[in-house]
């Protein structure tokens, strides 16, 4: 087991100081980094001091070797979903369990694009394209997160489906609609996360 403190206190926006300030009793950056990087151990009263500065269950800071968390892949900017370097481990909400089925992608908005605000997280669930046509069906007219060829992503409503062609309609005033041929999968949003 290793824990998640680092990924929880950054996806808040904390710092080590922050979260060591936050905490009842407060305590160091050092004393968190210590605990971040396992150099001390996470004992059960360190652990419920620390859910409770970061405002989560004490078992979410605890992460099993073998769950694959949920991915930040992209981010939504105003030329359209560009792929990250490296994926960033996303906070699972509370709604979610891991049993849920397999771990979803997660779409950071970086720039304001239609309905999409700075800081807003898009949630999706990969569906394999193969898969029965009803369930292509029920991802029209929604949005979806689509893969291109070089690494690259298309995002935004899902319009037209033929054959091998998946048709997109970013979510950008007076953009283009985009087609991708034969994606080997198709994500479709199922929740919005938008910090107020």
């Amino acid at each position: 087991m290793t824990n998640r403190i680092r990924d929880i206190r950054k996806a808040k926006g904390l710092t080590l100081a922050d979260l060591g300030a936050a905490c009842d009793p407060p305590t160091t950056a050092q004393t968190i980094g210590r605990l971040e990087t396992g150099m001390r151990q996470l004992s059960l009263t360190w652990m419920n001091r620390i859910a409770a500065a970061l405002g989560v269950e004490p078992a979410t800071l605890m992460r099993a070797e073998a769950a694959a968390p949920a991915q930040i892949i992209a981010e939504l900017g105003s030329n359209g979903a560009e792929a990250l370097t490296a994926p960033r481990e996303a906070l699972l909400p509370s709604e979610l369990t891991s049993e849920d089925g397999p771990a979803p992608l997660v779409l950071a908005v970086r720039d304001s694009v239609g309905e999409y605000r700075p800081g807003d997280l898009v949630w999706l669930r990969v569906l394999d394209p193969d898969q029965a046509q009803g369930a292509i069906n029920r991802a029209m007219n929604r949005d979806c997160l689509v893969p291109r060829p070089g690494g690259r992503f298309a995002f935004g409503r899902l319009i037209d489906r033929r054959g091998t062609l998946v048709g997109l309609l970013p979510p950008g005033a007076g953009q283009k609609q985009v087609v991708v041929d034969n994606p080997p999968w198709i994500a479709v949003a199922f929740m919005l996360v938008r910090p107020l």
